[in-house]
């Protein structure tokens, strides 16, 4: 049995959240209230038992991240929390259920890269290497030339923007297409009345104020009329196609690349960077449709 699967709930006084985990987590971190004890790495379902959630997460393909780190609830350690958590963090005595999660736990509770030897300023910080290059290499791998890229936003961005020698050619419009053919139920693409177009535009001399290359649209100058032109024709005066599949934000976007970008930020806390990670590369590899849950 399972709690409600539409909000992140607090596992003390079962406030519900539906802006997302961060804001359960916040609420958690100010009250000194615990999140449930079994809940899935990815989606906000819970289970009264660890072998009932792992089932979920095995048979959804939800195996992540996981913030069931202990029992904050007992003082001693109980046998299945070493059958189930059986990392212990090398700051402190909390456990978890997987070396992601305790790196996880390390770099954003204790600023701490174990594999670097490594404190930072910050929690954010920390996470923000854990997800560079460094430790994260390039594993996003375009379905066409192989490339490979650090982040799920990366090859959106190649991808969008038509920069792969070897596919199909491909512009915001086309990859709108593609994301909206999977997701019939606009998760997180627009249901739009016609079918967008990417417009190209080309500058003149005549652009020229006096000062700068100056933007018919948003008046914005520029020193090159080169630097006008890449202005015009990048997506920032296109028609929105996206939007965030988070209800409590909705915030709209115009290219595929910034919707990832703005998932993986976590931002509005609706999922987790190695969720994002996962979901998209599901996406680009097969022709399922799009799905969160």
């Amino acid at each position: 049995m399972s709690g409600p699967i539409s909000h992140f709930e607090c596992g003390t006084c079962e406030k519900a959240f539906p802006a997302g985990w961060r804001a359960r987590d916040n609420h958690c971190n100010a009250t000194g209230h615990h999140r449930p004890n079994y809940e899935c790495d990815t989606c906000p379902r819970w289970f009264h038992c660890q072998s009932a959630c792992d089932q979920h997460m095995r048979a959804k393909n939800h195996f992540v991240h996981s913030d069931n780190y202990s029992d904050n609830n007992n003082d001693s350690v109980s046998d299945d929390c070493y059958t189930y958590n059986p990392y212990e963090c090398r700051r402190c005595y909390d456990r978890f259920p997987s070396d992601q999660d305790r790196i996880d736990h390390e770099a954003e509770d204790h600023r701490f890269c174990n594999d670097c030897d490594r404190f930072f300023c910050s929690g954010s910080a920390a996470k923000n290497h854990r997800q560079s290059r460094v430790h994260q290499g390039q594993s996003m791998k375009c379905p066409f030339c192989l490339n490979g890229f650090v982040t799920a936003t990366g090859l959106a961005h190649h991808l969008e923007s038509g920069g792969c020698p070897n596919g199909p050619y491909l512009d915001r419009a086309k990859v709108w297409a593609i994301v909206r053919a999977k997701d019939p139920n606009g998760i997180i693409s627009k249901n739009l009345l016609e079918y967008p177009t990417t417009n190209k535009y080309e500058a003149s001399g005549r652009t020229w104020n006096g000062y700068g290359y100056e933007c018919y649209f948003c008046s914005r100058e520029f020193k090159q009329l080169h630097g006008l032109n890449q202005h015009l024709n990048s997506p920032v005066h296109q028609q929105a196609l996206y939007h965030c599949p988070n209800r409590g934000c909705g915030t709209d976007f115009r290219a595929l690349a910034s919707v990832i970008n703005h998932l993986e930020s976590e931002t509005c806390g609706f999922m987790r960077f190695r969720a994002v990670q996962n979901k998209f590369g599901q996406i680009i590899s097969s022709n399922r449709r799009l799905t969160f849950n």
